[in-house]
Parts: structure tokens; sequence; C-alpha cells
């Protein structure tokens, strides 16, 4: 038997396991300091101009930036590209930063510091409002029939420059780019009408094939929002690529499409891991704080964790979500047990937690999933699965209906890594 140390929000659970693939991102020689990469990234941003040539003195910024939930490494980057923005003649009472909150909810002012870091107290910090129609602007209608409704602070400015991390998404295919501004700042309507093209059209039924991780070309919601974000018409993109150890080791500026699709490109290098054959065993860990700081980000990591299983495996989940689902209506979806009925009552109302919630009890009924967080019994089984206090309790569970030929993965940090079976001819 091995020792196995993975993280659970703050800490570490510690299991005994035989003998176990893990399954790692791409490790990286020693990479160069992040505030050389942010320099070089914003001095040749790709696809649009420097901001020296984009700014003039006397215009209003606005910067978007990740909540809490998305740790993207702002409180070294937004320093920085403040930095840059004053050099070019940008003062910092025309500066805003706001946090693109999407449907999330506010932060508080401990988060808000550790979001812009040195800037905290010089800069103002605004949390973008979803639900409040006075803080809106209507920008029109998309080719595909989207509403667009976009932060007011965001619109009013003259200039607009939108920050994050790219990343793996579970049905836009990458994280980043884009999604800082649809979602991030814009209204719950815009968000539930440009999440909705996860399904295909009610005659067909079920998820559209090209809605999953990876995958931008053909996926229509990332069709959906680019087209709404590019309606906001940004000036610049700022987006960084993070090591496992959540440190900055690519930075990719520029145009809101070209410097984010650049950037995917290293991500899909660095955390794609190729399995031979499907497991029957799975033990995932979401990464700890803040993958796993709720459960509707936590569930990335189990989506990402059973595409290494086979049909009917198992997978154990540590994700400590001491914030709670991360929605007050996500829980309410699992009155829906029949997948079926599930769908069809999302297509009547659909809601991306609703969605995620679709998602998450289909994966309960093609695996048995053991889930080791700080949700009780009646909540974990609710969401179709089992219920273990910790990682060695959950292994106990499992390890005595597995044999020496059984297939076992181990994946330390789940919510950035996405297996893929390798294809054999």
């Amino acid at each position: 038997m091995n020792i196995v140390d993975l993280k659970y929000g703050n800490r570490k659970f510690s299991g005994k396991i035989p003998a176990a693939r893990i399954l790692q991102p791409q490790l990286l020689p020693s990479s160069i300091a992040p505030d050389a990469l942010i320099s070089s990234a914003l001095a040749q941003p790709i696809g649009t101009a420097p901001l020296a040539e984009i700014v003039k003195p006397g215009e209003t910024v606005a910067i978007v930036t990740s909540d809490i939930t998305r740790y993207s490494g702002s409180e070294l980057y937004l320093p920085l590209l403040v930095a840059e923005l004053n050099r070019c003649g940008i003062a910092d009472g025309d500066i805003e930063i706001i946090i693109a909150l999407g449907i999330h909810r506010y932060q508080t002012e401990v988060e808000q510091h550790k979001i812009v870091g040195s800037l905290y107290g010089r800069i103002a910090v605004y949390d973008h409002e979803c639900d409040d129609p006075d803080e809106l602007v209507d920008l029109g209608i998309t080719d595909s029939g989207i509403p667009v409704e976009i932060n007011r602070r965001v619109v009013a400015a003259d200039r607009v420059i939108v920050t994050g991390t790219i990343g793996f998404h579970y049905f836009a295919g990458f994280g980043g780019g884009r999604k800082g501004l649809v979602p991030g700042v814009a209204s719950r309507k815009t968000c539930m009408a440009s999440h909705f093209a996860v399904f295909n059209p009610p005659e067909i039924g079920g998820k559209h094939p090209a809605a999953v991780t990876g995958v931008m070309a053909g996926n229509p919601v990332n069709k959906n929002l680019l087209q709404a974000a590019r309606l906001v018409n940004p000036d610049f993109l700022l987006n960084t690529v993070l090591s496992a150890q959540k440190e900055i080791v690519g930075v990719f500026c520029g145009d809101l499409e070209a410097a984010h699709l650049a950037g995917c490109e290293p991500v899909r290098e660095l955390f794609q891991v190729t399995v031979s054959q499907l497991a029957d065993l799975a033990v995932v860990s979401c990464g700890g704080e803040p993958k796993d700081i709720n459960f509707i980000q936590a569930q990335k990591a189990l989506d990402y964790g059973s595409q290494a299983v086979k049909e009917g495996g198992t997978i154990i989940l540590l994700a400590a979500c001491h914030d709670g689902f991360g929605n007050d209506n996500f829980f309410d979806w699992f009155r829906y047990q029949d997948l079926d009925e599930f769908e069809t009552a999302l297509r009547e109302n659909y809601q991306i937690n609703g969605q995620t919630a679709h998602a998450t009890l289909a994966k309960s009924r093609r695996f048995r999933i053991i889930l080791v967080s700080e949700f009780s019994v009646e909540q974990t089984a609710a969401m179709g699965m089992e219920k273990a206090n910790d990682l060695q309790s959950a292994l106990d569970l499992i390890m005595p209906e597995l044999d020496a030929r059984s297939e076992i993965v181990v994946i330390p940090d789940g919510g950035m890594v996405v297996p893929v079976l390798e294809e054999k001819f």
C-alpha cells in the first residue's frame, strides 16, 4: 500500500491506496518571474497595438477581473497593468476595477483585497450586480438571438480591459477570454440565454456534442459567449495561464479572441493527460481552495475526472465546499431525480446552476461517487452520491470490491487536469 496526500480545502487528507497511476500536469522547467512575463506580454500583445497606442490621457478605463472562485494571479498583474496605464497618462481616479461575479455572490472586503492586492484602497473596486436593472445597459441582440445586458460601469468607460485566467471549462471549452465579460459582467438574463445552447434542440434532446471540455470550434456555448462579448467591444485582454501550484507560467495579452486562443494551447499541453485504459476507481482532489470553495466549482473536477473512469466505475471526490453549494437555488434542482423530467424542467426554465445540477446527477447515475465534503448525508444522497468523512473512510468503502487487476488512478489537481483516452488503431 502507498500513502497519498491530497488537498482538501486549506488542508490535506491522507489515505492508503494500492499501486495507482498518478495523473499530473506536465512538469515545467524553472519559469520566468511573473512580473517579467506580464510586462513582456503587455509590450507584445497579440492582435492589437500596445496599450500606449490604444488609451489616451484623460480617458476612463474599466478593468474587469475574476472573483475569488477563480484564482488568476490578479494581485500580481493588476498593479502592473495599472502602472502601465499610469505611464500612458491614465490617472488612478479614472480607473475602475469591476469584479466579474456573473451570478455569484458578492465578495467580502477581505476577498476584494486578495483579488486586487496592493491596489486595494487606491483604485475604486466594484462588485458586478447581475439583477439590478439600474446597473445594466442593453447592448442589443446577437446574431444568435442572445439579449446582451452589461454592467453600466463597463459600458460607460472609454476603454475596457478584460482580465482573468485560462483553463478548461466543462461545457464552454475553455474559461477565460470572453467569459470575463459574459457571464462575468452580464445580466442574469444574458447569462441564462447564452448558456442555454448547451442543450440540443428539443426534438433531438440531450446535451450538444460540441459543448464539452476543451472544444471551441463548433461549440454553441462558446459561439454565444463570444458574440455577446464582442458587443461590449473590449479594447484589450490580459489572461494568465497558471501551473497546478497557482504560479503564473504564461501571460497572453491583446485581442479578446486571438490572445485567448493563443493561451488555450499551452493549457491543453500542460493539463491534458492521456490514459491508455479507463479506470475502475479514480481518486480525485479538486486541488484545494478555491477549486473546491463550493460545489459549483468543485463539480468541474468531477466532470474532468469522470473521463478517466469506465461506465459503472467509482469516483472518490475530495471537495470541502466550505462555502456551500455556491448558489442558493442549486440544491433545489435535485427535487428532480428523473433525468428526463429534469431536462424538461430546465428547458422550461433554464438556469445555469440547474444545468450544473443536471450534469452532476447524470454522472451520479453513470458512476458510483463517494463525496468527501462538508455536506450532510442527506444533501450528499440527494445529489446521488455517498458521503465519507475523509479520504481513508472513502477508500474503505470501495477497496473490498476491487482486486489486483483493478485499474486505479489518482488525480491530485482534478480542477485542472483533463484525462483523455488514448486512441487505438
